[in-house]
């Protein structure tokens, strides 16, 4: 489905004979993305009876293996639409989506920052067992770091830990009298902490080792703080937990339940994408499942 309708569907309104080659081309690599099949674009092509030879999209559907920026759905709505097709307007938003200003719901020009508030009372090890209790089954592993190493200035993080679960560091936790430290390790109070924010196999912290990918990681350092807050809250994103990162960012852990890899990087750059159309613009390196995300409840400057 792309933006509200079947591909197949969208595609009787497009005649081949009005492409050239590789827009041709084009529409088979857009139906293998979107998880249709060879027969789908073989049956579509025949309309053209001046160029159709067969076999020839059978033979050219394995020559198609996926690319970093592969052609989509939207290649196909564009094509309809460029020959005349208009869609029907209103439906519920779905994942799979083209994005349009419709999906625009935040008027940047009107926007006003809400300032990020420190609590009146602050039980850090409270706010980590809720972090830990909110994103993870208690039997699933924990991927965290608070070991860090200096390069050219700038600390960074160290692979860190993931053999225990989140039910075995909440018990922890509670038992620490509020010393996150002893349980977790030790960290530089001016660098930090790191937690991952999907679940892992407890024998990696890598894109492989990702058991669920249940959540993305929206943040922006370029977007004013205050700003990011609102426009977060405005949008009305599925946020699980909102992070502040203790410097010029808010890390929001937002709720993409993806099925897999390749459903989450979908997800994903969607996300992202409406994030950028209502004035958030997102760190795009913070797309992997694996990746790190600032550590609620641990002091940073």
């Amino acid at each position: 489905m792309t933006d509200g309708f079947d591909i197949i569907e969208i595609l009787e309104h497009i005649d081949p004979s009005r492409l050239n080659y590789q827009e041709w081309v084009n529409v088979g690599m857009a139906l293998k993305e979107e998880g249709h099949t060879a027969a789908d674009w073989d049956a579509w092509s025949r309309r053209d009876d001046g160029r159709y030879h067969p076999g020839e999209c059978f033979r050219k559907w394995d020559t198609f293996r996926g690319t970093l920026q592969p052609v989509t759905g939207g290649t196909i709505v564009q094509m309809a639409k460029d020959q005349g097709w208009q869609p029907e307007t209103g439906h519920e938003l779905d994942w799979d989506d083209t994005i349009s200003d419709e999906r625009v719901v935040v008027d940047k020009n009107w926007i006003e920052g809400r300032e990020v508030e420190e609590p009146e009372t602050w039980d850090p090890t409270a706010q980590l067992i809720k972090y830990l209790e909110t994103l993870f089954e208690s039997s699933e592993n924990v991927g965290y770091v608070t070991a860090s190493w200096e390069k050219d200035g700038k600390y960074l993080p160290t692979q860190g830990n993931w053999d225990r679960t989140a039910g075995e560091l909440i018990e922890q936790l509670s038992k620490c009298g509020g010393d996150i430290g002893s349980v977790l390790g030790d960290y530089k109070p001016d660098v930090g902490a790191w937690i991952r924010f999907n679940p892992l196999d407890g024998r990696g912290c890598k894109n492989e080792n990702v058991t669920e990918y249940r959540y993305a990681l929206v943040e922006s350092d370029s977007t004013d703080l205050a700003k990011q807050n609102a426009i977060i809250r405005e949008m009305e994103l599925p946020v699980a937990c909102l992070v502040h990162s203790g410097k010029k960012s808010i890390h929001a852990i937002v709720r993409v339940d993806a099925a897999n890899y390749d459903e989450y990087r979908k997800r994903v750059n969607y996300l992202y994408e409406v994030c950028k159309k209502n004035g958030l613009e997102i760190d795009t390196q913070n797309r992997n499942p694996s990746r790190l995300s600032r550590m609620p409840g641990v002091m940073r400057n």
